[in-house]
């Protein structure tokens, strides 16, 4: 499923706020852990000294009991003293300092050299300092527990992220705006274009600045010179349509004056006029054809809208050889299925799905009226071999000719069809074909219900 433009610009902007906040909460992250971890091992130091030194000054006066001068440390709540003298140990607290102290400080503080280290145990992160106190042989040990540093720099990543998540959003909502506020002249160009294809060929962009304004510009002299060409095309086929009228109404006569001299005619003069008399109807019928679509596209058509059944609509277009030949799929009283149309135009609908049926499709075998909703459906089923997939939307084009096996000499002009999807367009309808269960075309016509 292909991504939107503006989806694309909102992700962008997202995934660029994500990688700043990202970016700026690691650094911020790492300079503040830095700094408060430098600032509590800076300042565990400085205890531990100090109070190697109280115990030094202590263990010096000779014959001073361990235990005492450890309880008279001024150590904070959050640590606890070791100190080896001799061979034996002692401590603020109950814990075996075997257990509790690292095995390279003591091994580093016992050589002679003072030490330190940060680690994590199974109860939290803990920091070390070691003091070789040589003028008492003795070795002082300081552990102190980093378990409020480490929440607070737990909540000051909770936090980070937190704001990381609200820069993501407001990214996105901030990339959603803009690509709405650069796209909006994009939209108003598809829906300008998208009126000029449905034949409203007097829409126009409205007047901008910068590059916009070259755009709108550009884009309307293209719309202007689209409208006098179509103008001029449509003004050129009804002319010439109305042109021919004449000489057609005048060989019609002509025509009928020699079909009431028929008798007199050779066998051969009878098969001519016959060619002929068929020649003069499809050229009539391509004229009037040529007519219907020049006023729709001049948009000049003469509508008179009413209330229709279209049910009795169907049933008044086909003739009565074919009400007995073929399937009718109709409401008895035609409940629901009322249009506001033009009859003589539904009427040409019906006449032309049916004809297309019989010239190209093997034979009309169902015409049917179904409600569908608030629209209803007009469908008429043939005995062909179908509509392939890609030419389903070319046939409803001028001059489009069928594709059955009779299509080169049926006598069609290939205005049948595009004169339906015009009559349909003007009735605010769809028309399309589908394939029909068991075989051949079902040709479509969907039109809103109207309120008689």
């Amino acid at each position: 499923m292909p991504v939107g433009l503006r989806r694309r610009v909102t992700v962008a902007f997202a995934f660029g706020a994500l990688l700043v906040a990202t970016l700026l909460s690691t650094i911020t992250y790492e300079l503040a852990r830095t700094y408060l971890l430098r600032q509590r091992e800076s300042s565990a130091k400085r205890q531990a000294f100090v109070n190697a030194g109280f115990v030094r000054d202590r263990l010096q006066q000779g014959r001073v009991e361990v235990a005492p001068v450890l309880e008279s440390l001024a150590t904070a709540a959050d640590s606890e003293s070791f100190v080896r003298f001799g061979d034996a140990w002692y401590g603020t607290t109950l814990r075996d300092a075997a257990e509790v102290l690292p095995a390279d400080i003591r091994a580093v503080v016992e050589g002679g050299s003072a030490a330190s280290r940060r680690y994590r145990t199974s109860a939290g992160p803990r920091f070390t300092v070691g003091v070789p106190v040589a003028q008492a042989q003795a070795q002082y040990f300081e552990v102190f527990t980093l378990d409020e540093l480490d929440r607070t720099l737990r909540v000051l990543a909770g936090s980070l992220l937190a704001a990381a998540l609200v820069a993501v959003i407001g990214g996105a909502g901030i990339g959603h705006w803009v690509s709405g506020r650069v796209l909006q002249p994009l939209d108003d160009i598809a829906r300008a274009a998208a009126g000029i294809a449905g034949g409203r060929l007097e829409t126009r962009l409205p007047d901008a600045e910068g590059e916009l304004g070259l755009v709108a510009s550009s884009f309307n002299t293209m719309a202007t010179a689209l409208e006098r060409r179509i103008t001029r095309d449509a003004r050129f086929a009804s002319d010439v349509s109305h042109e021919l009228r004449s000489p057609l109404t005048t060989l019609a006569t002509s025509l009928s004056v020699l079909e009431s001299r028929r008798a007199e005619l050779s066998p051969r003069s009878q098969r001519a006029l016959d060619l002929l008399g068929a020649e003069v109807t499809r050229f009539q019928v391509l004229v009037e054809d040529l007519l219907e679509i020049s006023r729709h596209d001049a948009g000049v058509t003469d509508a008179d809208m009413a209330p229709i059944t279209l049910d009795a609509l169907v049933l008044h277009s086909l003739a009565p050889h074919e009400l007995e030949r073929l399937t009718l799929d109709l409401s008895d009283a035609g409940d629901g299925t009322t249009v506001v149309g033009d009859k003589r135009r539904l009427q040409r609908v019906v006449r032309n799905l049916v004809d297309n049926a019989e010239q190209y499709g093997g034979g009309a075998v169902r015409v049917g009226v179904v409600r569908d909703g608030d629209h209803v459906r007009l469908e008429v089923d043939d005995a062909g071999p179908g509509v392939p997939p890609a030419h389903r939307e070319r046939i409803f084009d001028r001059f489009a000719r069928g594709l059955g096996s009779r299509s080169a000499d049926n006598g069609g002009a290939g205005l049948g069809l595009s004169l339906v999807a015009e009559h349909v367009r003007m009735h605010d309808g769809a028309v399309w074909v589908e394939d029909r269960a068991g075989g051949g075309a079902r040709f479509v016509v969907r039109l809103p219900v109207g309120d008689p």
